[in-house]
């Protein structure tokens, strides 16, 4: 899930934390945050001798966090450190892990970051990082990179820097999370989009999901805009401008939302999200997080062949790792436009049964890499009532 998209981060004695369903949870940080930390301390360490083993580091929502280094060795040409991956009261495979950084000096004033021991590799297209890259996702690499280009104007140091991120216990780890599904080979992965791990539990999202509903329903919208997370939001307001048109945020309890609104009365459902979600929806699941079901590349194969695709076509559909890449192969075959109408009709038909008689359900589908790739018959139309009610 996104629990960032739907969570209230606090600060407080001992930290940051949530409220969840009416208990105060700790928020931890994540293998990037601690990548980031590790690697500052060690340039830090490296260029100026600091004494001190903490470190500040700015998340990428804003956040100020501290992160204490548990070990540290060094010589004058390069200095490791390591941050402890702290999962708060959302524990995962890498909770409790040294995340090491070790950072030596270049001479031609470029900033370089690459994986060691324990960080995987990433060994299929559609992931987050190139064939070949160590699995360092973009938002900790641009962590990392930011923390040691401070430490290098700090200290009026232009020789550049190069950190190795690793993780001696990365390969033994990795093989309790997805990564060997997902062809990343030989360890962790760094990751975290907001720096900060932040527990949350279906059952207050699906609440703070209704609550939403309920507001605008109160607020007099009969119609109403929904997205999973900020991709469709910012979708909307590209394809449609910046009207000031407020949007729900269902995160992956798309069926949740569908069936509070249309308890409470509303009128008319418009989802808006990008295919690796949506594509789901066709085969009629309603709870698009992976965990429930993964079915993208079995029902982009299977409307493709109803598409008119051959065999050939259809199974390297079914060896790609993400949906823009899926795409790229029915596009190549000239059948993306025939493969994605194929799937509205589909989505259409599992959003009025789920809906029933009362609710008008719509969605528009996009891709981050193609744009708009199809909407469902009724969804221009809806879109301009909810346009309307904002005026």
């Amino acid at each position: 899930m996104d629990p960032a998209e739907l969570s209230d981060v606090r600060t407080g004695t001992g930290g940051m934390y949530v409220i969840v369903d009416r208990k105060r949870l700790r928020c931890g940080h994540t293998t990037g945050s601690c990548a980031a930390a590790a690697s500052k301390t060690a340039a830090m360490k490296l260029l100026g001798g600091a004494e001190s083993d903490k470190t500040d580091i700015v998340t990428p929502k804003g956040n100020v966090i501290t992160l204490q280094a548990e070990f540290i060795l060094g010589t004058d040409d390069h200095v490791t450190c390591a941050v402890r991956k702290d999962g708060g009261d959302d524990i995962d495979a890498t909770h409790g892990m040294l995340i090491y950084s070790t950072v030596s000096k270049r001479t031609d004033g470029k900033i370089v970051i690459d994986g060691g021991e324990g960080i995987g590799r990433v060994t299929r297209k559609g992931l987050d990082q190139p064939v070949g890259n160590a699995a360092i996702n973009s938002v900790p690499s641009a962590m990392i990179r930011k923390a040691l280009e401070d430490v290098c104007e700090n200290f009026r140091y232009s020789g550049g820097l190069t950190a190795i991120i690793s993780a001696p216990d990365g390969e033994r780890i990795s093989k309790k999370t997805f990564n060997p599904r997902l062809g990343i080979v030989g360890g962790i992965s760094i990751l975290g989009t907001t720096g900060i791990v932040e527990p949350m539990s279906e059952t207050s999202l699906i609440d703070t999901i209704k609550v939403e509903l309920n507001m605008m329903k109160a607020s007099g919208h009969e119609n109403v805009l929904v997205v999973p997370g900020n991709q469709g939001n910012d979708f909307s307001d590209r394809a449609k401008g910046p009207d000031g048109v407020p949007a729900v945020k269902c995160s992956n309890f798309v069926g949740e939302a569908i069936d509070h609104a249309a308890n409470i009365g509303i009128k008319g459902f418009l989802l808006i999200g990008n295919l690796g979600k949506m594509v789901k929806l066709a085969g009629g699941v309603m709870n698009t997080h992976s965990r429930y079901a993964d079915c993208r590349m079995e029902i982009l194969s299977a409307n493709s062949l109803l598409a008119g695709a051959d065999a050939d076509t259809a199974k390297k559909i079914m060896d790609c790792i993400s949906t823009d890449d899926a795409l790229g192969i029915l596009k190549e075959a000239g059948l993306m436009e025939a493969a994605m109408a194929k799937i509205m009709e589909k989505i259409a038909f599992h959003l009025g049964h789920r809906s029933g008689d009362g609710m008008q359900a719509e969605c528009v589908v996009f891709s981050s890499k193609y744009g708009r790739l199809g909407e469902t018959p009724g969804a221009e139309e809806l879109m301009k009532k909810i346009r309307t009610q904002v005026r």
